[in-house]
């Protein structure tokens, strides 16, 4: 076997998407190194793979820390980044990292166009790709360019903001202008650039996904599409539990791939889809790029290792075969998708029943993230969580 194969890879961040990524490299032998801020997060608490606390998962303290593990190694390793704070930053700093990490991007200034809402919009309408109407909102002299839209609208960021994040909802569901409007003032103080966007008819389980690994000259490499279950917060987040969705796999693969081969786009990324249920058709909501997705770990559940492939394919290793179970298996995060079963309008999706559930914190033989997880939350209900 090549000796590539005894490279470790590193994983950048230590939450619920790191900890998939870190078990799928984990179960077949890949050698791991996590790097987080924080000691106690979900991925540095699994059993595969050495722990790096680092002070910072952006700026120099990020580039600092990686570039010191990587001299330990002589020959260039594979890397994976989780959140979208340390993408923007691995882009920026490429030319220094890229002697020491196999770094599968586009340009930067393309890839930061997809990670912006309004960059995407704009690319996808300039390549035909089925997308809903957005309005970009920049200040108040944008909104009453939002009249033309039909409503409900979703209103959201149009990119990621940790500062947002933290007083404000994902999305928002908005019936009228007038919404809006009231909205973006309590908003805009917080963040500016928002989007509004015609909402697609449907409920959370009519929304799709399609998670990748693209070589060089758009080589295909891995796939695996999957459908969400349910949502949280209900219409408007992120994945609370998802499956395999085969029936569409060669449609939204096929939609997929010809998409990142228009624009450009290499690497690890995924589109999600949702299905309009008033003409059936598949429209195209966002696209991750250059990390992994929340819900990675599906996909190596259901037989489809994307990090394995795209560790082995970056060393220059033969790819192994994929092997889907008979049962397809749902990826659940247990308090997010409870929640969701609580007050959402999916109680019961007959599609996935049947469908064998796996814990996203829970492994037999990976236990202690689960434990840790549970221990806190039975101290914070006696009061003893610090």
């Amino acid at each position: 076997m090549n000796s590539n194969q005894t490279l470790p890879a590193v994983v950048v961040g230590g939450g619920l998407n790191a900890l998939g990524i870190v078990r799928s490299l984990g179960i077949v032998d890949i050698p791991v190194i996590v790097v987080d801020t924080d000691p106690r997060s979900p991925a540095m608490r699994s059993r595969y793979g050495r722990k790096v606390v680092c002070a910072a998962l952006e700026g120099e303290a990020l580039l600092a820390c990686l570039v010191k593990l990587a001299k330990r190694h002589p020959n260039p390793m594979m890397l994976f980044v989780t959140e979208e704070k340390t993408v923007v930053e691995v882009s920026a700093s490429r030319k220094r990292l890229a002697p020491h990490y196999h770094l599968r991007l586009p340009g930067h200034e393309r890839l930061m166009a997809l990670m912006h809402k309004q960059g995407f919009q704009e690319l996808a309408e300039s390549v035909g790709a089925p997308v809903p109407r957005t309005v970009r909102i920049e200040s108040p002299a944008d909104l009453p360019r939002i009249e033309a839209l039909t409503y409900p609208c979703v209103f959201k960021p149009a990119s990621k903001s940790y500062e947002y994040g933290a007083r404000f909802k994902k999305a928002y569901k908005v019936g009228s202008p007038a919404e809006v409007a009231a909205l973006y003032a309590e908003i805009r103080p917080v963040l500016a650039d928002m989007v509004v966007q015609e909402w697609i008819e449907g409920g959370d389980n009519d929304v799709y996904f399609c998670l990748q690994y693209i070589g060089e000259d758009g080589q295909l490499v891995s796939s695996f599409t999957g459908r969400k279950i349910r949502a949280w917060p209900p219409r408007i987040g992120g994945t609370a539990s998802c499956t395999a969705a085969w029936e569409v796999a060669d449609e939204l693969n096929r939609m997929t791939t010809e998409f990142f081969a228009q624009v450009g786009f290499t690497g690890m990324g995924s589109m999600e889809f949702k299905r309009d249920t008033r003409d059936n058709r598949f429209y195209m909501v966002e696209p991750t790029v250059a990390r992994t997705d929340f819900q990675e770990e599906v996909a190596s559940l259901n037989g489809v290792n994307i990090p394995q492939a795209a560790y082995r394919y970056e060393n220059g290793l033969a790819q192994v075969a994929t092997s889907r179970p008979i049962v397809p298996r749902i990826w659940r995060e247990p308090q997010l998708d409870r929640w969701s079963a609580q007050e959402g309008e999916i109680r019961v999706d007959e599609r996935s029943r049947g469908h064998q559930v796996r814990d996203a914190y829970w492994r037999w033989n990976d236990p202690r993230p689960w434990l840790d997880r549970t221990l806190w939350r039975i101290g914070a209900k006696l009061g003893l969580a610090a």
